[in-house]
């Protein structure tokens, strides 16, 4: 059974004249209730971008302070590391030149006698410091003797 569209309204003679003012107060109560829903998707359309760019947000966020942060440690780690390398460095040629030193013998045989060692048929001699000088022993200091007693003068 084919479907008939619905009979339409015509609009009655009423509703062509202009509205009382019961009928304008209702018909203000709707207009005025269209704009508060208007309103009401407005506000959420407002807290839908205030979410979006606080997504957004965050997102610039991890994804420029993560990398800045790991940028500052990595070039406080390479200063520490330089700072290390000037001072192995420094101590790498003291050793060079203790080495270099080392390879002349009369460096070799000041080192040894600083040891103690003697070439083969020297005589070693070893000067032992003198004890450091004590005091004569002081003789036991007796107990201050008590002051005499008094004695009465003689009348004259």
């Amino acid at each position: 059974m084919p479907k008939r569209p619905k009979p339409t309204r015509k609009p009655s003679s009423a509703a062509k004249t202009k509205p009382s003012a019961k009928a304008g107060a209702k018909a203000g109560a709707k207009a005025g209730s269209k704009p508060g829903a208007k309103a009401g998707t407005g506000r959420r359309k407002a807290t839908a971008r205030a979410a979006l760019g606080s997504v957004v947000l965050v997102g610039l966020l991890f994804a420029f302070v993560y990398p800045t942060r790991t940028f500052l440690d990595q070039r406080a780690d390479t200063s520490k590391a330089r700072a290390q390398l000037a001072l192995l460095q420094t101590e790498n040629a003291k050793l060079a030149r203790e080495s270099k030193q080392l390879k002349n013998d009369s460096e070799i045989e000041r080192r040894a006698r600083g040891y103690g060692l003697v070439k083969p048929g020297e005589r070693p001699f070893v000067i032992i410091p003198a004890p450091p000088a004590t005091p004569p022993a002081s003789p036991v200091a007796a107990p201050p003797a008590a002051p005499p007693a008094e004695t009465p003068d003689p009348a004259p």
